[in-house]
C-alpha cells in the first residue's frame, strides 16, 4: 500500500466529492453542526482545485481523502479572539476529509504530516487550522500532534476553536 499526498486537478473532483458529501454525513450523525449549512459545496471544492490550493490523499493512486492547504491565506485569521503563536508566515488547512472506507486507520493524522511537510518545504514554520467545537475526532488529532489552542475565530457567523503548531526543521 503506497500513500501519497498530491496537489488535486479537476478530473478527481468526481471522486472527492463523494468524500466530501460522506464527511459532512458523518458531522450530522455524531450530532455536529459542523458543515451542515449547506458548506462545504462542489463549487468550493472545485474553486480549490482551480487555485491549487485541492490535495489529496492516496492509496496505491486511489484518491481516500482530501483537503485544502493555503499559505498565509486566511482573512477570519486575523481577527482572532485570542492570540497565536507566531506572527509569521503560516500554513492553513481546511476541509479535511477521509473516505468512509479509510476511516480508523490514521489516514486524517497522516494527511496532517504531509501538510506539516509541505510547510517546511516552502520554508514555513507554522501550521494553523481551526474546527467546531464539537469536532471531537479533530480536536483529538490536534492534540495528538502537539496543536496548541489560542482562541476563537468566526466563520458565517460561527465560532471555531483555533489551533496552531510551531514546526522545526
Amino acid at each position: 500500500m503506497k500513500i501519497h499526498f498530491r496537489k488535486a486537478t479537476i478530473s478527481d473532483l468526481p471522486i472527492i466529492w463523494p468524500i466530501i458529501n460522506q464527511a459532512i454525513a458523518r458531522r450530522k450523525a455524531e450530532g455536529s453542526n459542523q458543515w451542515q449549512d449547506g458548506y462545504p459545496n462542489q463549487t468550493a471544492i472545485q474553486s480549490d482545485i482551480e487555485k491549487e490550493a485541492g490535495f489529496v490523499l492516496t492509496e496505491d493512486e486511489v484518491v481516500i481523502g482530501y483537503c485544502a492547504v493555503l499559505i498565509n491565506d486566511e482573512p477570519a485569521y486575523a481577527n482572532i479572539e485570542g492570540e497565536w503563536l507566531t506572527n509569521s508566515d503560516f500554513v492553513v488547512y481546511h476541509r479535511v476529509a477521509i473516505a468512509e472506507s479509510h476511516l480508523g486507520q490514521g489516514l486524517a493524522k497522516k494527511m496532517l504530516e504531509y501538510i506539516e511537510a509541505f510547510a517546511l518545504e516552502n520554508e514555513i514554520f507554522s501550521v494553523r487550522a481551526d474546527t467546531n467545537f464539537d469536532n471531537g475526532p479533530m480536536l483529538t488529532i490536534f492534540n495528538k500532534l502537539g496543536y496548541t489552542y489560542c482562541g476563537e475565530v468566526y466563520f458565517r457567523g460561527s465560532p471555531r476553536k483555533a489551533y496552531e503548531k510551531t514546526l522545526v526543521k
